[in-house]
């Protein structure tokens, strides 16, 4: 396996040391390390892959130097029209290297929203014209690094690194992630989803779309949610479509932190269009909990001034039980757009199992509730 500080160590000698990016969970060893051990003001977790790419054009521009974007292959999609319209040498010419975490590999079991992705990943890069070089634990950090250097000056344009599953040797994080409560994401959902009641549910990707259905299954209660698991980031947009298209039906979007950050534009949206059944739970631990735990900036983030800004008509904070209680009938009466900020402590149960539906049967279930 490759060593994270190895692998730093080796592109830092060929003079790449700037990193953005989003983390990713075959990319988490060498993201935790990086945001330990980076220097500072190299180092930046972004919004969304979008962000990097435009944080590693500006800084090639005002240093010269060859940055680094890091993402899960997901996040292609998010930097498509950066890479072409502003990095690639029929255009600007901003030579970055990408580190790609390449989720959904063919022949390798993974999630359904990660095959599709997977399986069309390399030929996204051979379309796009990046050349590109494929990462395993056989791989020598030292190589890569110098293949990198050189093909980047070659071609003044992007290029990338297509990461394997365990690539990376294992290194923990020494950054801790607070938000000054003690109450569990699964302990909070465990009180909402009763207070819910017959709502309509979209939960956002993730560890919470997983606790969902696990609780779900506990209470031997029909699945009925929407369950995103992919496309993070438009979960409120999905959202704010069931809303429209249900206006007699109270919504109920259950995001995260990481979520809303990734796409803060739908916030006005939503409140420019005022859907007074939709709720939007926010619960934030200002981390990227599924993919590693690697933080936001949301612990620093004054959602309440940003909600009444977008529009939303209502706020309220919970970090207990009784306070979560107390803020849902508080806002659940009211008109929406509302927001209900629940503030949670990271962790999850190492025995968090996944849905066993396949998504389009999530996707029916879903519909047959909504058209109750």
């Amino acid at each position: 396996m490759i060593a994270p500080k190895h692998f730093v160590d080796s592109l830092a000698k060929q003079g790449i040391d700037y990193y953005a990016g989003v983390p990713d969970s075959l990319l988490k060893d060498f993201c935790a390390y990086v945001d330990d051990h980076g220097a500072s003001g190299k180092h930046i977790i972004t919004a969304n892959e979008g962000n990097a790419v435009g944080l590693a054009a500006g800084y090639h521009m005002a240093t010269g130097k060859c940055p680094l974007v890091y993402l899960q292959n997901s996040g292609l999609g998010n930097i498509i029209n950066p890479l072409t319209s502003i990095a690639d040498k029929e255009v600007y010419s901003i030579p970055m290297l990408l580190v790609i975490g390449w989720r959904g590999e063919p022949d390798v079991k993974d999630e359904p929203q990660h095959v599709k992705q997977g399986r069309i990943t390399a030929e996204q890069l051979d379309l796009l014209e990046i050349p590109y070089k494929i990462v395993d634990e056989s791989c020598d950090a030292e190589e890569l690094a110098a293949w990198a250097k050189g093909t980047l000056e070659q071609t003044s344009a992007p290029v990338a690194f297509l990461v394997k599953k365990g690539a990376f040797s294992t290194y923990k994080s020494q950054r801790k992630v607070t938000m000054g409560s003690s109450l569990g994401r699964e302990t909070a959902l465990n009180a909402l989803l009763p207070l819910i009641g017959d709502a309509c549910v979209v939960s956002t990707t993730g560890k919470t779309s997983r606790e969902v259905f696990e609780l779900r299954a506990q209470r031997n209660e029909a699945q009925r949610d929407f369950l995103t698991v992919g496309g993070m980031g438009h979960t409120l947009s999905i959202g704010l479509g069931v809303a429209m298209g249900q206006p007699d039906k109270q919504v109920v979007c259950i995001d995260g932190d990481g979520s809303v950050l990734m796409h803060l534009g739908a916030l006005p949206i939503v409140g420019s269009i005022a859907p007074s059944n939709l709720v939007h739970v926010l619960l934030n631990n200002a981390a990227h909990e599924s993919v590693g735990g690697q933080p936001t900036v949301a612990d620093t983030t004054d959602f309440k001034a940003i909600a009444f800004a977008s529009g939303y008509a209502a706020y309220a904070i919970a970090s207990t039980l009784e306070g979560l209680t107390n803020a849902w009938h508080e806002l659940a009466a009211q008109n929406g757009p509302v927001m209900l900020e629940v503030r949670i402590a990271n962790g999850s149960r190492d025995d968090l199992g996944r849905p066993t539906s396949t998504p389009i049967e999530n996707k029916q279930a879903f519909m047959n509730w909504v058209a109750r």
